[in-house]
């Protein structure tokens, strides 16, 4: 038995970003405070990103932002994305909220406690007896993550509707505080958007079957990506070798996914990463041997709405349900851990 994937909406906040006005902000807010800053200020054009939305306008940016503030931000902008998104998801998939027997929630930019399903389930018309199961802290893997957690669900209980929300405000951790390069180039990088997505054994006119889910762990490696946490809210954890280690050891582990389930990369006919950036997409396409330009869906989301997180790689799952194709579909995104998320569709 396998779960189905019934429906995949995406969402994002209303205020647009674009990288010449964010070009303008950042030099006002960290222009003559960080010696490389005037060096570092050609990643924002190399990013290969146009534009990104976030849950905030820039007035917010331009004040000073503690842990009330980006906690309040975060409440209010990921509760009403959840509804927005939630909402197209069950009209896609022909369902009514009341008909969902598990939200599973993913994010890792906020804390709430409530959290951010429970504290809106009952004014979206979902069932006081759905199951809540909230996941806090896979980053950039949480999409995958959570596509593979709600399709285990739906297998372990036959003809469930499970609803699988991932929200990422990743523009409320932003530090004007902070003078390191790791925040500069969270603020090139970073927009908000949501994901959702139907998982169920039942239902008809599916985008296709979740067929096998894993994910490696590379020992000695919880510097590379994360979160660092301190009074005034999140810091950006990255490290340069986030490309290299793309190159490097992700395909390796993909190879060994695939073959504890008898595979290997023959059997694969279509591909959606998620795109860290435009240095790891290019990564890819050379470890994977695809060729140069290959990964088109994942270079328009970045252009077109930055690096979400977690729900980039359904962003980028997205577009690909879009094109006409028929065969086995290699997913995967990299998080913090340094963890790989693996998944294959039969579509």
């Amino acid at each position: 038995m396998r779960a189905k994937l019934l429906s995949l909406a995406t969402a994002v906040p209303q205020h647009e970003l674009r990288t010449e006005e964010v070009m303008v902000e950042a030099a006002k807010i960290f222009g003559g405070r960080q010696e490389d800053f005037d060096r570092m200020m050609p990643v924002y054009a190399n990013t290969g990103i146009d534009m990104r939305y976030s849950a905030c306008s820039y007035d917010w940016f331009r004040a000073e932002q503690g842990w009330a503030e980006r906690s309040e931000a975060f409440v209010t902008g990921a509760s009403h994305l959840f509804g927005v998104v939630s909402g197209r998801a069950l009209e896609l998939a022909g369902l009514e909220a009341d008909q969902i027997d598990t939200i599973v929630m993913i994010s890792s930019t906020g804390i709430a406690t409530p959290t951010i399903e429970a504290r809106v389930m009952s004014e979206l018309g979902f069932r006081d007896d759905v199951a809540r199961v909230p996941v806090f802290g896979l980053g950039c893997a949480g999409g995958i993550a959570g596509l593979s957690l709600a399709a285990r669900l739906a297998v372990a209980q036959p003809d469930s509707n499970v609803l699988v929300a991932v929200i990422e405000l990743c523009s409320l951790t932003f530090r004007r505080d902070e003078m390191t390069k790791s925040n500069i180039i969270a603020t090139a990088l970073f927009g908000d958007g949501a994901a959702a997505a139907v998982v169920s054994t039942k239902g008809k006119n599916s985008h296709g079957e979740i067929e096998f889910m894993g994910e490696h762990t590379w020992p000695d490696t919880i510097d590379v990506m994360g979160w660092r946490m301190d009074n005034v809210g999140f810091s950006a954890i990255f490290s340069r070798s986030i490309p290299d280690l793309a190159l490097r050891d992700l395909r390796p582990a993909a190879d060994k996914f695939l073959r504890g389930h008898n595979l290997n990369f023959d059997h694969i006919g279509a591909y959606s990463f998620h795109p860290g950036g435009a240095k790891v997409i290019a990564a890819i396409e050379t470890a994977f041997e695809l060729e140069s330009g290959r990964l088109v869906d994942e270079r328009k989301i970045l252009a077109g709405y930055g690096n979400m997180s977690a729900p980039t790689v359904l962003f980028v799952l997205n577009e690909g349900l879009k094109e006409n194709f028929s065969g086995r579909r290699f997913v995967s995104a990299l998080g913090p851990g340094f963890t790989a998320g693996f998944l294959t569709m039969l579509q």
